[in-house]
């Protein structure tokens, strides 16, 4: 889940949560990417990091809980077929691309494990700001991103070790314990916290998504520095599995959409929650049960599918217009 995320529903009128969240979507990759060229320029600076991953994501994941509300799960009530079948898509294409991909272009076991991480994540919530740009449907996108995070820790691992587990050694029941841990126990505190206190949350909702860019951005860092010896010989590699993993699942999730006869905005949000991804929960995992390397993928892929989402965002907002007016829910992540 991402950073841009954090934008909470703009009050002044359209344009005025366009320009947040262009601004968001523009400044967290170019931030993201700088953190990187830093990580890989004088490694030694992150010597002895690593450990700290986890933390970081647990403070970005605490931010997401902060500007979550109930009505977040209104639309798991209200259309049950739409967000099961994106949850389902998002479950099964995503993870089935990262293996097709890793065995395609006969990756490294850990460059392996590290993509087919990648899409075993629960989707990033960036897609919900990029879902508001493009016009599309913001409550079905806010509905499966929240719930494909809260059901992760019964998902991910053993999708993990069902596809990677021919690669590397997966173990599970430590995955499970350390999504419950970084994830959805930051996440609910946030969301307990933003009840109990919600009018002192309200005043420092601005300053969130800037405090989830910086995390995000060292914790890229901390992953390319554990890395840097092996990414001048990985990275062009890494990169066409990244720029195929998220482009073939923008467009299967859109083409699920338009299977199920979603309709348009509905099918376009699909795009977004399929493709994209919790890189930043992938990172943390494959840097605790694999390696630095297998985690070089979550990193790239943190970058790329931002740069990507927005691109596609602003291609299909040309295109038609907003058929309801939505706006992206207050949600951060990685």
């Amino acid at each position: 889940m991402h950073p841009e995320q954090t934008i909470s529903a703009p009050t002044g009128g359209r344009s005025g949560g366009d320009k947040a969240a262009r601004r968001a979507v523009t400044v967290f990759p170019v931030l993201v990417l700088a953190a990187g060229a830093l990580g890989l320029a004088a490694p030694g600076v992150f010597e002895g990091w690593g450990t700290g991953v986890p933390y970081l994501l647990g403070v970005v994941m605490f931010c997401m809980g902060l500007t979550m509300t109930p009505l977040d799960f209104q639309g798991v009530v209200k259309r049950p077929w739409a967000v099961a079948l994106g949850l389902v898509a998002h479950y099964v294409i995503m993870p089935g691309l990262g293996w097709l991909i890793a065995h395609a272009l006969n990756l490294s076991p850990q460059l392996a494990a590290g993509v087919i991480l990648v899409g075993c994540a629960p989707s990033g919530t960036a897609s919900n700001v990029v879902t508001y740009l493009a016009r599309a449907d913001v409550a079905l996108s806010v509905s499966v991103a929240t719930v494909s995070t809260v059901l992760a820790p019964l998902v991910t691992p053993p999708l993990t070790l069902l596809l990677a587990g021919e690669y590397l050694p997966v173990d599970a029941g430590s995955m499970v314990t350390d999504i419950l841990k970084t994830v959805l126990l930051p996440v609910l505190a946030g969301l307990v916290v933003r009840l109990l206190f919600g009018r002192y949350v309200d005043r420092v909702l601005g300053a969130l998504p800037w405090l989830s860019a910086l995390t995000i951005a060292a914790i890229v860092a901390i992953v390319v520095a554990g890395s840097a010896a092996a990414i001048k010989s990985a990275a062009a590699l890494v990169f066409l599995a990244v720029f195929l993993h998220n482009g073939l699942g923008l467009a299967l999730g859109y083409g699920a959409g338009k299977l199920a006869r979603l309709g348009q905005p509905a099918s376009r949000a699909m795009a977004f929650e399929v493709g994209m991804q919790n890189s930043g929960l992938a990172a943390s995992l494959a840097t605790a049960h694999f390696s630095p390397l297998a985690a070089l993928p979550s990193a790239v892929f943190s970058v790329w599918h931002n740069v990507s989402g927005a691109l596609v965002a602003a291609w299909m907002a040309r295109t038609r217009k907003s058929p309801d007016g939505q706006r992206p829910s207050s949600a951060s992540g990685a």
